[in-house]
């Protein structure tokens, strides 16, 4: 386990970078994956259905399978573990059914309290074509993508969010078409390589006078 300290948020988000060189002789730590996990489950989410699942991959023959598939970004390979972010095809009322009684359980409301939750839930997906229902889950990963982001920054792990993977060859190498998932994003977390030349780059960003404007 490599010694940190936590950063506050503010450091951790100028400290970070999409990290293009790992050091594959460091590995993150099971605390600090434990931790990473936690923040990922407390990201917000539409009606709070987490219409997704996250792939955790440390085997190093799978991870060499998915470089190809990540067009030859060899950090998919390099890193320590890589998240894999799998939308749900389809969200079907059985999902709901299990998001009632969760909820229930977790809330203490009674299933007949939460019958007309239930009931707009599924009106809500059943009115999704596949497309909007696929694009939808898929806009859900960006967000628990975002608390991944931070959260390594504030541990000072290293971390390369990447839309540039082939969905449907991770499908194949993972099985996920039989699991009703479609791989979104990937994101290798680990520690920074010193001859990444892209961690001595200064962050480019628009001015906020640019980016905001107050009505």
């Amino acid at each position: 386990m490599q010694e940190q300290n936590n950063l506050n948020l503010i450091d951790a988000l100028e400290w970070r970078y999409a990290c293009k060189q790992f050091d594959s002789s460091k590995k993150v730590s099971s605390k600090d994956i434990e931790y990473l996990k936690r923040t990922v489950q407390l990201a917000a989410s539409s009606y709070g259905l987490q219409a997704y699942r996250i792939l955790i991959i440390e085997d190093p023959i799978i991870k060499r399978k998915l470089v190809k598939a990540s067009y030859n970004q060899g950090q998919v390979e390099e890193c320590s573990h890589l998240f894999v972010f799998c939308n749900f095809v389809n969200i079907s009322p059985k999902d709901i059914d299990y998001f009632i009684a969760l909820n229930s359980n977790i809330t203490g409301k009674s299933m007949k309290a939460l019958e007309g939750f239930q009931n707009h839930l599924n009106g809500a997906m059943k009115s999704k074509s596949q497309e909007a229902m696929k694009l939808y889950t898929n806009k859900q990963c960006y967000i628990a993508l975002a608390n991944l982001l931070i959260a390594c920054g504030t541990l000072q792990i290293d971390a390369c969010p990447m839309e540039g993977i082939i969905p449907a060859s991770y499908n194949e190498i993972l099985n996920l078409d039989k699991q009703g998932l479609n791989a979104s994003l990937a994101c290798p977390v680990g520690y920074r390589h010193p001859d990444d030349k892209y961690q001595y780059i200064k962050k480019v960003r628009k001015p906020k006078d640019n980016l905001f404007k107050h009505i």
